[in-house]
């Protein structure tokens, strides 16, 4: 029987996190840096990647390849693609957890259904869902060749339920039909890429629930009373999830959803 520190430690693979510089990506890949993990961390701000990177480089002897890649441009994916096949390394973990969130002052976006654009919604299908796919299968040929592939789709509960709209009233907050929409497609496709590359490689998502991020008060108090837990998500409460999907600890989950939601979806 392997001990639990065993099936912990990620010493000598690496992991890709798409949307490296958020809030729960930074969480996730410091927590696969302190496991032993390499990293690959893909954003649209090479600075910030770049210190992010050394910080994690620094305090966990880990090697970091930073990668500046819009992946609402197919182009951009290619050359983020073909940028880490080059260094001949393999490829572990892929952890696809960028998302199109847009901005409450993006046109079509932040607006009553009547006002949703399609260009809007093309745009964060492109990112939350296309994208996923398109990694998924550039990266299939290294994570099979690994021994250990893994592959970690970041979902939403506005991929499983809809929005309780009591919760947004009199606040300039948002819930776009495109955003739970391509979250659902997200979750789906984690089903389905489960059965279809098996035995190689497992496939699993994560479905978060609100995370604490300075909203109003008037909705902060709202969510806590929907909330079995009552309180919204911190980054933290990520990481025993990453690490367990990431790790030899999940060697036999494949095709599951985990929600880390506070108790959001059980009502």
């Amino acid at each position: 029987m392997k001990r639990l520190a065993e099936l912990m430690s990620l010493r000598g693979r690496r992991a890709l996190i798409t949307g490296g510089m958020g809030h729960i990506a930074t969480a996730m890949a410091e927590t696969l840096a302190e496991m032993g993990a390499d990293l690959v961390l893909v954003d649209l701000d090479q600075a910030r990647l770049d210190v992010l990177s050394e910080r994690l480089t620094t305090s966990h002897g880990v090697d970091i390849l930073p990668i500046r890649c819009d992946l609402e441009d197919e182009g951009d994916r290619f050359a983020a693609v073909a940028a880490v096949k080059a260094d001949g390394a393999t490829l572990d973990i892929l952890i696809n957890n960028a998302a199109f969130v847009g901005t409450s002052g993006l046109q079509g976006w932040a607006e009553p259904f009547d006002g949703q654009s399609l260009a809007t919604w093309r745009r964060a299908l492109e990112v939350n869902l296309t994208a996923v796919f398109h990694l998924s299968q550039a990266f299939t040929p290294l994570l099979k060749a690994s021994g250990h592939g893994t592959i970690i789709n970041i979902g939403s509960i506005y991929g499983e339920v809809g929005p309780d709209w009591a919760l947004y009233a009199d606040t300039t907050m948002a819930n776009p039909a495109a955003y739970g929409v391509s979250k659902a497609g997200v979750l789906q496709f984690t089903r389905w890429l489960a059965t279809t590359v098996a035995p190689d490689i497992r496939v699993n998502a994560i479905s978060p629930g609100g995370v604490a991020r300075d909203q109003p008060e008037k909705f902060v108090s709202r969510y806590r009373e929907r909330t079995p837990l009552r309180r919204m998500a911190t980054e933290d409460d990520f990481r025993g999830a990453i690490a367990y999907l990431a790790s030899d600890m999940s060697a036999y989950v494949t095709g599951q959803v985990l929600r880390v939601d506070g108790g959001w979806g059980v009502w």
